[in-house]
């Protein structure tokens, strides 16, 4: 493999263009993707290493993104608590987490087609391969709530009032994350991203007291395995520091906060990605280009990863993915620099080059 713009980035290295990926990359509004899936469930598809790899390099070879991310969810590692991901709901838990008893129930050994979707992937990809686990609060919360939910009261209620337990909980989400992770990189993933999609919903004070510890003891179990390592969540304006201090080498910033704002609060080295508005992506080309490159201002010339501010929505035509694509490399390559090319469906992509949970991709 040729060396990577996207890996270079992560590192805050020089780059010839801005790479870019998208969460959620492979997904629904993909035809193919919709063909070769049918209508069976992602958890279905993600339990075939051989389809999964398939679909984790659609994405690759229509639209040239600099990197691919495995196709899987979050929730696949916490599958022994009889979780499912009912259409148009998101993730649902047939008995939810309540006592110390409901530990014995979270298998730290992640399933083997995870890392065999990996070893597919990297074998095939002429980009990195990213791996992913979700955070320790957001996996947390679908235990605990019993699926998806607007105001996690029943999960801040045992995370206060119970915060032994609590701690049990993340401590052994945390282990099961790393073990993914591991297993992935082993397998052949260049880079990692947590998905603490849902973190957000706490303060910075409860975020730091309740639930760093756990994403920290992440970052640092994966530190001896040299691959960058990426946070994301939605509505985590206020804890990207934390993130970063917790080890993050990349912060993801939703569309919600200025890149500019997110360096001035993480510092002037620090590496960001993102943070397009997805639903830019539905708007007429004149207006998504002008976003777009709103964004590229933004962020300036170093230090960042183009990326939407959350996963592609099921409604996005892939046609505009393809020329935002084409636009951020040709808005940033260096003087110099012919740029990665442009990929077209059924075409390998010439480049040197989900999620959250529920959405059903």
């Amino acid at each position: 493999m040729p060396p990577s713009p996207f890996l270079a980035a992560c590192r805050g290295e020089a780059v010839p263009w801005t790479p870019v990926w998208f969460m959620r990359q492979a997904g629904r509004h993909l035809p193919e993707y919709r063909q070769l899936r049918g209508e069976g469930s992602i958890l279905d598809a993600a339990r075939r290493p051989d389809l999964a790899a398939e679909i984790t390099l659609q994405p690759v070879r229509r639209y040239g993104v600099d990197a691919a991310v495995l196709f899987s969810d979050i929730i696949v590692p916490v599958t022994g608590f009889g979780v499912d991901i009912a259409p148009g709901v998101g993730p649902v838990v047939e008995e939810p987490f309540r006592s110390a008893a409901d530990l014995d129930r979270l298998r730290v050994e992640p399933p083997p087609y995870v890392a065999e979707a990996a070893r597919l992937v990297a074998k095939e990809s002429p980009v990195p391969l990213i791996g992913f686990a979700g955070g320790p609060f957001t996996l947390a919360s679908y235990l605990v709530e019993g699926g998806p939910s607007r105001s996690y009261t029943t999960t801040k209620a045992l995370m206060w009032g119970e915060p032994r337990l609590w701690g049990d909980l993340v401590g052994r989400l945390a282990a099961i994350a790393v073990a993914s992770l591991r297993a992935q990189v082993e397998a052949g993933a260049s880079a990692v991203q947590i998905f603490e999609s849902w973190g957000g919903a706490l303060s910075p004070p409860d975020y730091r007291s309740y639930v760093l510890p756990a994403l920290r003891s992440i970052l640092e179990s994966l530190k001896a395995l040299d691959v960058p390592r990426i946070v994301f969540g939605v509505c985590t304006g206020e804890l990207l520091r934390l993130f970063s201090e917790a080890g993050a080498d990349v912060v993801g910033v939703d569309w919600r906060v200025p890149l500019g704002v997110a360096r001035s609060r993480l510092g002037p080295g620090s590496v960001l990605q993102g943070n397009l508005d997805p639903a830019a992506c539905l708007a007429p080309w004149e207006v998504l280009a002008q976003q777009a490159e709103a964004v590229l201002r933004e962020a300036g010339p170093a230090g960042h990863i183009f990326n939407l501010g959350h996963g592609v929505l099921p409604a996005t035509d892939p046609a505009q993915l393809s020329r935002l694509v084409d636009l951020v490399h040709s808005q940033t390559s260096s003087p110099g620099t012919a740029g990665p090319g442009t990929a077209g469906p059924g075409t390998m992509a010439r480049g040197t080059g989900a999620p959250t949970a529920g959405d059903d991709r």
